[in-house]
């Protein structure tokens, strides 16, 4: 018994090949029709076993482009999520350098303002105190020199004063 369809078709072949021919027909021969069936018999008997193992390699071949085919739609799937996290940490990003630069700018106009108020107040205190020494300064100087007049007043010798009549009374 032959063990592939390969060798059942050799077979078959020889069978054919060394048939005797047909008195007066040179292409028509004459076969052992049981030998014939039999023959084809075994090759459709063998080609489920061939068209089996003939599968194995295509189907290893497609389950591999199948597993290929997942593998990179995963990848891109992480590739697309990984993309979207990184607008996301971009836009973040982006929004808290926003926020960020606009409390620098309040902060810095915040400053002004304060600063103002701060010189303001020291003006207006310096104004107050200048007023209050110079008043404080008015009285000082009148102070002294009502200090100084009572002082001439009692060191000049003081002079008896005699009325003088000059009708003799």
């Amino acid at each position: 018994m032959a063990t592939g369809v390969e060798e059942l078709l050799s077979m078959l072949y020889e069978l054919i090949d060394e048939a005797r021919n047909v008195p007066l027909s040179s292409d028509k021969c004459i076969i052992e029709r049981d030998k014939a069936l039999d023959l084809l018999d075994d090759i459709k008997a063998q080609f489920p076993i061939e068209l089996t193992e003939a599968k194995k390699p295509v189907a290893a071949r497609n389950d591999y482009i199948a597993s290929a085919k997942q593998e990179a739609e995963s990848i891109r799937r992480q590739a697309e999520d990984r993309a979207r996290q990184m607008v996301a940490q971009d836009e973040i990003l982006l929004q808290t350098r926003q926020k960020a630069n606009e409390m620098v700018r309040l902060a810095d106009e915040r400053g002004r303002e304060l600063r103002k108020s701060a010189n303001d107040y020291c003006e207006d205190a310096l104004r107050r105190t200048e007023e209050a020494i110079a008043e404080a300064l008015g009285e000082v100087r009148e102070s002294r020199g009502k200090f100084r007049a009572a002082a001439n007043a009692t060191t000049a010798p003081q002079r008896p004063s005699y009325d003088l009549d000059m009708d003799g009374e």
